[in-house]
């Protein structure tokens, strides 16, 4: 028997193409351990193509390759490819909570043993993360080989029906119609997508917009080179990433997370890998027992996208993951500013792009003051547009000043209500439904706030966000940038801000 597999099959899939990486990684660990196998079983590794070839019974043979690929370790997912027994334990924890969050998360794709705990000390000085997880006595993944082939244990040569757990969304239709609306591939192609796991990645999602909609993201990368790909997945940075780097905020932070674990541009230089598909799954109405794919993103982080690269590299700095004290230990919190950041940046539109949209409700636009000190760098550090920066200078000029007048109109004794003001612009803002609109809101909103200098004299470069000649819109986004990033400067009052020490420990909590 002997099968060729090639990079350029045009029957291939993303999916299809990290399944032949995964295959090509798991052969070379067992050539590299020196494993001898079966029935004469032999292989043949190039940069785009694999042959194997052996004699004897191909269900055999078949089991045999699954069985040493697809292992177990203390009741967790030991991946062969990835050289899984001298993993981290939490690096390992990543690759199993990850799995079966994604392609086996579905009961039956797997046999328990029990729940099971492991605690990690990942900072000195914080407290220890405490995981629970499902431990396994098996999965699918180790006894498919009879699937594979027929009665008498030869190879099949007709398509085979293909499960959600093997390709996540490739699923029934609907169960009344399964034999129209089932997918199915060649066996060959079903083989390949076997060993997709090896090569994804894997991240536990914390987004405050898609809530149950969106719990684990599924990376799936662009494969064009199947060993500098296997260089790149068994980089110790991506191999051997702390369980910290497990989560993300969405699926723009997961995706360029993936592609940028060390300097960006160099990685995508030398690994020939700048693109991945995020796939996410989550909890529908619908279907609330199992987790279903709810959305996919494309995302790119090639050399040519250097500012983008360089603002999620500025965002990641100022909205970072840390350990928190918890009632039952230490738990990493998500970032509802990076999600908006990130997510802007994947799909390559301006970093604070749509904020008035999404940030539509008090609730969430204090979650998004929770970290305002990030978002205040942000707006001083990104690259992007000078005259939106002016825009941006201008309006923390207008706040500053109509904090400063609500402090001097107060009695002595009482406590200048920010509050309200600040309420009082962002819902002026929600109002602005017209350009017209938001003309007769930030003409109002300056003038009360009095004489302001960036306006002065940047008069000419800020009029096109007054008069219309600039998306309107992108100016409303902007104004809630500066009204949501207003940081107390040397300047100000000692009333016109929030409590230097009580802001600090709002940034990067939100949810709590």
């Amino acid at each position: 028997m002997q099968i060729e597999f090639d990079l350029g099959d045009p029957g291939y899939t993303l999916l299809h193409r990290a399944g032949l990486a995964g295959l090509w990684m798991t052969l070379a660990q067992l050539e590299e351990e020196g494993v001898n196998p079966p029935n004469n079983l032999e292989w043949r590794l190039s940069h785009r193509r694999i042959c194997l070839s052996w004699q004897g019974c191909d269900q055999d043979v078949l089991n045999w390759l699954l069985q040493e690929s697809f292992q177990l370790s203390d009741g967790l997912i030991s991946l062969r490819g990835l050289d899984a027994r001298n993993m981290r334990i939490d690096a390992q924890m990543i690759v199993h909570q990850g799995i079966l969050g994604t392609f086996l998360q579905h009961t039956s794709t797997h046999k328990a043993t029990g729940m099971a705990q492991q605690s990690f000390q990942l900072d000195e000085d914080k407290p220890k993360i405490i995981v629970t997880y499902k431990a396994l006595q098996s999965y699918v993944y180790q006894r498919f080989a009879k699937s594979l082939c027929d009665k008498n244990g030869n190879f099949l040569s007709k398509p085979v029906t293909v499960a959600g757990w093997l390709n996540p969304g490739a699923v029934v239709r609907h169960v009344a119609f399964s034999s129209s609306t089932s997918f199915e591939e060649p066996p060959e192609h079903a083989f390949v997508l076997l060993f997709a796991p090896v090569a994804c990645y894997y991240f536990l999602l914390r987004s405050q917009l898609r809530s149950q909609r969106a719990q684990y993201a599924l990376i799936v990368p662009e494969i064009t080179n199947l060993e500098k790909y296997a260089g790149y997945r068994r980089n110790s940075h991506l191999r051997d990433a702390s369980y910290k780097d497990f989560f993300a905020s969405g699926l723009g932070d997961a995706g360029l997370r993936f592609l940028t674990y060390e300097t960006a541009a160099d990685l995508a230089e030398v690994f020939v890998m700048e693109r991945c598909q995020v796939v996410t799954l989550g909890t529908v109405a619908w279907a609330s027992q199992q987790k279903t794919r709810t959305d996919l993103y494309l995302v790119e982080a090639s050399k040519d996208k250097a500012e983008l690269l360089e603002n999620y590299r500025i965002c990641r700095s100022w909205f970072s993951d840390r350990v928190i004290a918890g009632k039952n230990g230490g738990f990493i919190p998500g970032s509802f500013a990076r999600e908006l950041i990130a997510e802007n940046l994947a799909k390559q539109h301006d970093w604070y792009a749509g904020l008035a949209d999404k940030v539509n409700s008090n609730e969430l636009f204090e979650k998004l003051t929770y970290e305002r000190g990030g978002l205040y760098q942000m707006t001083n550090e990104a690259k992007y547009d000078e005259r939106d920066k002016l825009f941006v200078q201008a309006c923390h000029e207008a706040i500053k000043f109509t904090y400063a007048q609500i402090a001097n109109n107060t009695r002595e004794g009482e406590k200048p209500n920010f509050e309200r003001a600040t309420v009082k612009i962002r819902t002026g803002l929600s109002r602005c439904k017209s350009s017209a609109s938001f003309r007769e809101f930030i003409t109002d909103f300056w003038a009360r706030a009095g004489r302001l200098p960036t306006l002065q004299k940047h008069w000419l470069d800020l009029m096109d966000f007054v008069t219309g000649q600039q998306d309107w819109q992108k100016a409303r986004d902007l104004a809630l940038l500066a009204l949501a990033s207003y940081k107390k400067s040397d300047g100000d009052s000692d009333g016109a801000d929030i409590e230097e020490e009580e802001e600090e420990d709002l940034i990067g909590l939100p949810g709590l």
